[in-house]
């Protein structure tokens, strides 16, 4: 697992999406035919709230066997940095087909962008754990994971499309 970073929550940017999108492209020339598809979760996905500028990806790919033969490319979960900033840039969170975490977090991000005001609450909490730990990302993760699996609860409850 990387080193913690510090906490630097940014307003919400157009750029996030089309990064994504030059991201999502470039994974799908690596891993060809074991790529299904890849959703942008996370922060940056959602409009209107604040996030740290590091875009997460999910990846779906038609088995994690052929993900590990790939290994070379790519792995379950990796991190790209900026090679002239040092700065984190990129996470990736690989699952499998079929996977329920890929309904959970399609869940949570999307009923956060239906939901202006539960966004708002996020972005509150986000804050109020920013300012406890500001120099310490998983602390702050950490903080934030109560208010986000009791929202995830609640969103799953609410939605009806299943992980592919």
């Amino acid at each position: 697992m990387p080193p913690p970073i510090p906490v630097e929550l940014y307003p919400y940017d157009l750029k996030w999406a089309q990064n994504a999108v030059l991201e999502s492209e470039r994974l799908a020339a690596a891993l060809d035919k074991t790529l299904i598809t890849v959703h942008h979760i996370g922060s940056t996905a959602i409009p209107g709230i604040r996030a740290k500028p590091i875009l997460d990806l999910l990846p779906i790919v038609t088995s994690l066997p052929e993900l590990d033969d790939a290994r070379a490319l790519s792995r379950r979960y990796c991190n790209l940095d900026d090679p002239l900033t040092g700065l984190r840039k990129i996470q990736l969170h690989f699952y499998e087909r079929n996977s329920p975490e890929i309904a959970r977090h399609l869940a949570f991000r999307d009923y956060l962008r239906s939901r202006p005001d539960v966004a708002r609450e996020y972005d509150a909490e986000k804050g109020r754990c920013r300012e406890l730990h500001p120099l310490d990302s998983y602390a702050y993760t950490d903080c934030k994971s109560a208010w986000i699996r009791r929202v995830e609860a609640e969103a799953l409850s609410k939605q009806s499309t299943k992980p592919l």
